[in-house]
């Protein structure tokens, strides 16, 4: 029962992260392109100034969750060594950590990233953290 209601806060949390990440690179850039400057500005602050409020703590609710499951998903190493699944939740995890460290450090540091300071490689490290997570079952 408590492994379930971690998973399903983490996935709520996780879509609240990974929507914003969707909705910024295809809707609200967009739109800030399709405006006049400080119009365009203007509008996407007044979006943004929710959005801070909001989705730095779901990041941290995803990674936190993902932390507390860990555990129980990756279970014991065997004789064998690690199993395929246990590689990929690994690899997984890794890139989970990075974008929880990079939040991390631009929400309660404010230290914003050097590299990649647009929002398409976080989206793009979400989907290949889905993607991870469908193909680590099948094996």
């Amino acid at each position: 029962m408590f492994f379930t209601l971690i998973h399903t806060i983490h996935l709520l949390a996780a879509f609240v992260y990974g929507g914003f990440l969707f909705t910024d690179i295809l809707f609200i850039q967009k739109m800030q392109k399709g405006l006049p400057a400080e119009e365009g500005a203007a509008c996407r602050e007044a979006i943004m100034v929710h959005v801070r409020k909001v989705v730095p703590y779901a990041l941290f609710v995803v990674v936190g969750t993902g932390i507390v499951m860990f555990p129980t998903v990756f279970g014991k190493v065997g004789p064998d060594g690690l199993t395929t699944m246990q590689t990929i939740l690994l690899v997984k995890a890794f890139f989970g950590l990075w974008l929880g460290i990079r939040g991390f450090n631009q929400k309660i540091f404010k230290i914003n990233p050097w590299l990649f300071k647009s929002h398409y490689f976080p989206f793009g490290v979400v989907v290949l953290i889905i993607i991870l997570s469908q193909i680590m079952w099948a094996f």
